[in-house]
């Protein structure tokens, strides 16, 4: 379908924006100050308004179109799946249920077999925190500062991004620690080797200072996601985690739903270090969002554990066959089009050199960084002090400087995602490279707006 096959005009965009801002209650916004953009249709990396405008979706929405929109086979999917059932209890079983998890479980490092579905990645997040928590005995729960694990009650305070403050209760029983993040060191790093190895050093402090005997286990994103700033881990360090968490007999924790199933150009983001998890969380990416799923791969350990008692908790939608359908179709997709290879070869032949030499040209452009299909541009008012382009005074708002470059982007046809000093750059893993590098030229015009602020 094409943009001009799918308008409706100006009368229909005026519906729908007036139905949304008398109806709608949106989380993240301020109600009454926000006017969505009314959507007509989308097709591969692109999507469009009622007037036929074009953007190039960099952002592949919330980050889980990764094999971006309308693909037909994932459509089929959604059709067929329908025609022969639209939905069965959890305690049943379903053949796309059941094929949905075992494919995820082939993708899977080696010993996580079993698959726990869910309905988003925050719930994925609660109960793998509850499997840990049952399984271990303990109580207590480790998080990085710089991360996001979802909106519900144990993830926002899992989360150590800004937003988690207004949520903040202290009823979790998390702590926290720092990962390594070189360009903002908190150890005072000059390499990625002092930074590995001081970040370390800080979490084992941490654990021993928090009682090791108390802790759960440790959640941690592989690679930190959009919200956590793309922080992608030096060598050694996942592996430095997963040895401590044996040393002190704590459950590691990795969440994956945004960075899992392409995303960073391998399944999963740990795979690029050979690292294994008790539980890992995913979402997003396993069917492109087509039908909301999510879940949690689990552990032979803890698998164990639950063969002697009930797990206690459960879900009415869990593996709800539309979305395992899409997930099975996903999945085999992924395989018959080398999409993993390709987001791998897009990170490393277009998006990082094409990003480094865009932060040469603008003194906005503090570092860039990133794998895969997974990049972040950290904007800073001077190259020399490194301040934030937007700091952390406001975080759940949209400050002036963020609303006027989203509004560039948008003026040249890019979705592009901006939260505090950081663009994200995050377009469909099978985004053709031809796309790519119309977005990076469209994001590298529309820089002139930070420029403006640069001291």
């Amino acid at each position: 379908m094409t943009p001009e096959h799918a308008t409706g005009g100006l009368e229909a965009a005026q519906a729908v924006l007036a139905d949304d801002q008398a109806h709608l209650f949106r989380g993240w916004v301020q109600q009454g100050a926000y006017r969505g953009l009314p959507v007509a249709g989308a097709e591969g990396s692109w999507f469009w308004d009622y007037a036929g405008n074009r953007y190039l979706d960099f952002a592949s929405q919330l980050v889980y179109t990764n094999l971006g929109h309308q693909h037909p086979r994932l459509v089929s999917a959604v059709k067929e799946q329908a025609d022969k059932l639209c939905v069965i209890a959890p305690h049943f079983s379903e053949a796309q249920r059941s094929t949905a998890a075992r494919k995820i479980a082939e993708v899977a490092p080696e010993g996580l077999d079993r698959v726990l579905f869910t309905n988003s990645g925050a719930e994925a997040v609660e109960h793998a925190v509850r499997l840990a928590r049952l399984h271990t005995g303990r109580h207590k729960l480790l998080s990085a500062y710089h991360s996001f694990h979802g909106a519900t009650a144990t993830a926002i305070h899992l989360t150590g991004d800004p937003r988690r403050w207004r949520n903040d209760t202290g009823t979790a029983g998390v702590s926290r620690f720092f990962a390594p993040y070189l360009y903002r060191s908190a150890f005072h790093s000059r390499t990625e080797e002092e930074e590995c190895a001081r970040a370390l050093e800080h979490l084992e402090q941490v654990i021993v200072l928090e009682g090791a005997q108390t802790i759960a286990a440790i959640v941690l994103e592989p690679v930190g996601g959009t919200s956590s700033g793309v922080l992608v881990p030096p060598d050694g360090y996942l592996a430095g985690v997963r040895a401590l968490c044996d040393r002190y007999g704590i459950m590691l924790i990795l969440d994956e739903i945004m960075v899992g199933f392409g995303r960073t150009g391998a399944w999963f983001a740990a795979d690029h270090w050979n690292v294994r998890a008790d539980l890992v969380t995913f979402a997003k990416g396993v069917n492109s969002g087509y039908v909301p799923l999510s879940g949690v791969i689990v552990s032979d350990a803890i698998v164990d554990t639950f063969s002697r008692t009930p797990y206690p908790a459960g879900t009415t939608y869990s593996g709800h066959p539309l979305a395992c359908a899409v997930a099975v179709a996903a999945i085999d997709t992924m395989r018959d089009e080398g999409v993993i290879a390709h987001a791998d070869r897009l990170g490393r032949e277009v998006f990082g050199p094409e990003l480094a030499r865009i932060a040469e040209r603008h003194p906005s452009v503090g570092e860039v960084r990133g794998i895969g299909a997974i990049w972040a541009v950290e904007l800073v008012k001077n190259k020399e002090t490194r301040e934030m382009f937007v700091g952390y005074e406001q975080p759940d708002r949209l400050t002036p400087q963020a609303g006027e470059l989203m509004g560039a982007f948008l003026q040249r046809g890019l979705n592009a995602m901006v939260y505090l000093n950081r663009i994200n750059i995050t377009p469909p893993c099978n985004i053709s490279e031809e796309d790519a590098r119309e977005g990076l030229a469209r994001l590298d015009d529309a820089l002139a707006v930070a420029d403006k602020h640069c001291v």
